[in-house]
Formats: C-alpha cells, structure tokens, sequence
C-alpha cells in the first residue's frame, strides 16, 4: 500500500514550516471548540488525520533545521567538494510521506558525491526512516507479512509495500550474527546455570515448488475475478503427485533452539527462578547452536572448569549428546523426565492392552522406581519382559528392544532423586513451551513454506524481540550504518534482496 502522492507534505525551509505548524495547530484548535454536536467515534477518526499532518510538519522542521544548521556551521566546503543546489527528497517516516531537501556535496576529483544531512541523521537509501523499518520488522516477527502490512495501513494509515517488509527483514538479518557476538551478559545473575535445548521441523519449499516460483509467470486471464484466476491457476498446474506412505508434505527442516537462564539460592536453600531467560534459534547445524550456548555461559561467568554448577537439559538426541560433552565436559547433562515416561508407555504398549487397568499399573510403578533414582531396576524389568517374548519375527520384541537400549545408553542422565534433591530440573519445559511460542506460532501456519536462509533472518528477529533486546538491537544496526556512512560519505540501502548465509560459528 502507498500513500497518495498529493498528501505528501513538503518543505525548504523551517522558517516557513515553523509558520505552517502554527498555522495548523491553531486550525486544529478551531476545529475542536467548532464541533458541538460531533460523537467521539467520528472526533478520533478525524484528529487522527490531522496529528499526523501536523506530526509530518514537526518532522520536516527538524529535518530542514539540521540542514540549515549544518550550512550555517560549515559555509566552506572541503577543499575536495563544492556544494551544490539542494536536491529534494520523499521520505517515509511514521506519520507519512514527506518531501525535503538537503544539501549536496560534489567531489570535484572523482565525480559523484553525498549528501551530509542524511549520512548525519543516519538515514538509510531505503526512502523510510530506520524507526518505520523498525517497526514493520518487529510486527513481521509476530505475524505474516501480509498481516504486517495490514496492521500498519491500520495505524499509520499507510504501509511500505510487502516485498520491501521481507527485504527489510533480510537487511536487518545481516547483522544478528555480530549483535549476539557482541551484546553483553546480563546483570545481577544467579548462581547456577540451566541450558535447555531442543530441535523443530517447519516447512520449507522443496525443489519442485521453487521452481515454480522461479518460472516466468503466464498472463493473467481473469484479472478481475478471483475465483477465475484460481481455476485457470489449478488448471495450469496440474494435478497434483499423489504422495508415496512416509513422504511428509511440509518438507521440514530442522531448526534448534536454546533456552538459557539461571537459577539463585534463597535463604531456605531453594533454588529460585529462572533469572535472565535468554532464548537462540537457528536452522544452522546443531552444533552450531551448542557452540552459541557456550559462548553465552562464557559470557555470563560459567567457564569449563571454574567449578560453578551448569545442567544441560536435553531429550536425549545423540547428536546434541556428542556437542554438550564437547562444550560442556563438566555440565550435569539430564534426558528430560517426560521423554523417558512417553518410552515407558510405548513399552507398556508392547506388553498389556493399550487402555487397560494393568498397563496403567505398570507404567506408574515403572515411573515411581525412575522418580526415585533406580533407573537400574526399570531396565532390568525391560530386560526380563523382553527375554518372556519370543525373538524372531515379534515386532513387540524389536520396540521393546529399542525402548532398552535407549534407556540403558542414557542411564547415567536419568538419576532423578538426586537432581530433585538438589532443586534442579528435571524436564525441558521451557525449551518445549519456546518450541511453540518461538518457532511453530510463527513458521508452522498453513500454507507456509520457507527457504531456510530467508526464514533465519525472521528467526532471529524473533528471538532477539522475545529476549527483550529490540530497541538494542536497533540502535545497533543505526549506529553500525551511520558509521560506515561516514567512513565511505555515502549512505548505503539496509533492504536487501538476498538472504545472508546460515551462521557457520562453531561448525567449523
């Protein structure tokens, strides 16, 4: 959606735009005492509009005082430019469309030049002001694009078209990777550290749908009917492959997050919290993300061998298993309690009748041993029950097997007294609740597919808006571009139409 051309409001000087604000607020004055009889619905209608006329004259008039002041200051150019006449342009900041214009500065070796004022105030290529892009991106984070550009038209009256939303998302996406390397530890932080981690597929595109994507789209038949545009669309297409048993038809890709907080000893010897929750998402491999948990218990004091408590909380995948004894040799490494209950009602299922009195019973003695740290005794009774079934050829016997063989690998994860005697976790629930705030909220919606490159930009917005860090972040990303602007003495677009690599840290 774009605003008309004819509301956009311009000016070239702040004298002038100094007497229209006056102008227009004494207007706007007039107007309330002259509406007696209007209802409160149609009154908020109005001034809306007309706050925001005046809210573009109050940012014109800064933008045309910087400039001037910055003349006024510097009436010589360097000895390698020549000022030339001021060129206007059309900027998109939260009240609207506005028109100024600002000095230009030509290099008299090399041709080209830059204009001083927008490398001063920071201001992108883009034509929207970093507080719009801002915005656009952190409701991006929440909801679809398409929905992001509605809420906007809804408040602002205005919106910058949906493609630019998702380049925008990109551009802001090129610098997580350097903000999560570098934003401090937070302060005031318990004495033990808890890190949760766990794995979420959502749908990505597969080769045969990009494809389409990518091809030269046919003329439009039906411009104006919709119902006709998706018949000839379907019948253009085709009909679809009939999927073969086992092949999923979401294409998922696996994205692992990292719950991080730590817990402090009150008084009475509890362990109270979670302090300083601190979540991390990424479709880059999962040593990746074991490596950021690292980083981050560095930051935050608890290095390998400095003898402070840290507990890994995991559901038992081998791979993550390998990376934490890796970047946590000394950690108490815990498989989460209900994982290991569901494989003891899969291994029920293989002995009593799914829904009966006698499998129940078996299953809550089975997790009475567990709960009381003799995981030893639970296997055993896995490996009696399975030497009662015959071998060869009972698929009860293969699942039951399994089942043994997974709990007896992870024994030593599984003393749950002892971590209940000491107030520590026993379950992932925190990682599982960011499994489905975090992720499937925002990319499990019907008809989603992603590419995970340009899904890891808004991924990571995602965490970064939900660890609270936004405004941070932000001026980041501001201050990064302004300096570079400076350096170079040209401002540099923050859109970007390709996404940035997955992150690589710690995967090579």
């Amino acid at each position: 959606m774009k605003e008309a051309e004819d509301t956009i409001i311009e000016s070239k000087s702040s004298a002038e735009t100094s007497e229209r604000i006056i102008r227009n607020v004494a207007e706007a004055i007039d107007w309330v005492l002259n509406h007696k009889s209007i209802t409160l619905y149609e009154f908020e209608k109005q001034l809306i509009a007309k706050i925001f006329e005046i809210g573009k004259l109050f940012v014109l008039l800064f933008l045309c005082m910087r400039d001037e002041y910055f003349l006024s200051t510097h009436p010589e150019a360097d000895a390698d430019y020549q000022y030339q006449k001021p060129n206007a342009r059309v900027l998109g900041c939260f009240f609207g469309k506005i028109r100024y214009w600002r000095s230009y500065l030509y290099n008299l070796d090399c041709g080209g030049g830059y204009y001083p004022l927008d490398v001063e105030l920071g201001l992108t290529k883009d034509g929207f002001s970093i507080l719009v892009q801002s915005y656009a991106s952190r409701i991006a984070t929440k909801v679809s694009y398409a929905q992001t550009v509605g809420l906007l038209s809804l408040f602002l009256c205005w919106s910058p078209a949906q493609k630019t939303i998702e380049e925008t998302v990109l551009g802001f996406g090129k610098y997580t990777t350097d903000w999560f390397a570098s934003a401090p530890a937070p302060d005031d932080d318990g004495e033990v550290l808890v890190i949760q981690v766990d794995s979420k597929a959502s749908p990505t595109a597969t080769e045969e749908e990009l494809e389409k994507r990518r091809g030269e789209r046919r003329a439009n038949p039906h411009p104006g009917s919709q119902r006709h545009r998706g018949k000839a669309a379907r019948k253009a297409r085709g009909k679809k492959k009939r999927r073969k048993k086992g092949d999923k038809a979401k294409n998922g890709k696996m994205a692992t997050i990292v719950v991080m907080y730590t817990l402090k000893r009150s008084k009475d010897g509890a362990l109270e919290g979670p302090i300083n929750k601190w979540v991390y998402a990424s479709y880059a491999p999962k040593r990746h993300a074991v490596a950021i948990a690292r980083r981050e218990a560095n930051k935050r004091g608890f290095v390998n061998g400095d003898g402070k408590l840290v507990q890994v909380v995991t559901d038992g995948d081998n791979d993550l298993a390998r990376y934490i004894e890796e970047f946590f040799p000394n950690a108490t490494h815990t498989i989460d309690v209900f994982h290991v209950i569901e494989y003891l009602w899969e291994a029920g299922g293989c002995l009593y009748q799914e829904g009966s009195a006698e499998l129940s019973e078996w299953v809550e003695a089975q997790k009475e041993a567990l709960y009381e740290g003799r995981a030893r005794e639970v296997i055993n009774e896995i490996k009696k029950r399975l030497a009662m079934l015959r071998k060869r050829g009972n698929h009860r016997w293969e699942r039951l097997e399994k089942i043994k063989n997974y709990l007896e690998k992870r024994m030593d994860k599984m003393n749950y007294k002892s971590l209940r005697d000491q107030d520590l976790e026993i379950s992932s629930g925190a990682v599982e609740g960011a499994v489905r705030y975090v992720i499937a909220q925002r990319f499990d919606n019907g008809g989603m597919r992603w590419i995970k490159e340009r899904a890891e930009a808004l991924l990571q917005l995602r965490c970064i808006e939900i660890n609270g860090a936004w405004d941070g972040f932000i001026s980041f990303v501001h201050d990064r571009m302004r300096q570079q602007a400076e350096r170079l003495k040209k401002t540099s677009p923050l859109t970007c139409a390709e996404p940035t690599p997955l992150p690589i840290y710690g995967c090579c």
